[in-house]
């Protein structure tokens, strides 16, 4: 499932209308129709409100898989790791690991997440992930996901975030830190 599915699910299961949703939202119906029809994506602010007013997790709504390479090249991505986020202060094992869409936002804004996905057991929104990361680009979230993948199935137990990008949270806005 991609967002715009899991959204139009999500509004359904709590019997909203889209112009309810936006009304909650602040955004126009419209809005709520393009984010349900895969034409657009919200702000990371939005997405935040979107899953604190409505209790579902941030990684349930975005959580794309893009890593399919791995399974089109016969890695076993059944093996597990156990990923160390330092930025987030997350550690746990996973089996594979997932991307958000890219997200709109301002300059200083992430424009990825990264997921992990801990067991191949599904719930009704899906997979059971866990959010790891953000990414300022789509370049170190390839880079970072091509190592996981590579260490998996190298049999390596353990490894450690390498390009994900600090961040401050100031209510639901999200911004980069220069390092």
């Amino acid at each position: 499932m991609c967002f715009a599915d899991n959204l139009k699910k999500l509004r359904k299961d709590k019997r909203l209308s889209q112009e309810e949703l936006a009304e909650i939202l602040n955004v126009s119906r419209q809005a709520v129709s393009k984010w349900e029809q895969g034409v657009g994506y919200p702000e990371v602010e939005t997405l935040l409100l979107l899953s604190s007013r409505l209790n579902v997790s941030l990684d349930s709504l975005m959580s794309t898989e893009m890593a399919k390479e791995a399974s089109n090249n016969n890695v076993n991505v059944t093996r597990t790791i156990v990923i160390t986020s330092p930025h987030e202060n997350v550690i746990g094992t996973f089996y594979k690991v997932l991307s958000s869409q890219k997200m709109r936002g301002g300059k200083s804004s992430p424009q990825y997440a990264l997921f992990g996905v801990s067991n191949e057991s599904s719930c009704l929104w899906g997979e059971l992930t866990t959010f790891l990361a953000w990414y300022a680009n789509k370049e170190q979230l390839t880079k970072e996901m091509s190592e996981i993948q590579k260490a998996i199935s190298d049999g390596i137990s353990t490894y450690i975030l390498k390009y994900s990008a600090k961040t401050e949270r100031r209510w639901t806005r999200i911004k980069i830190l220069e390092e």
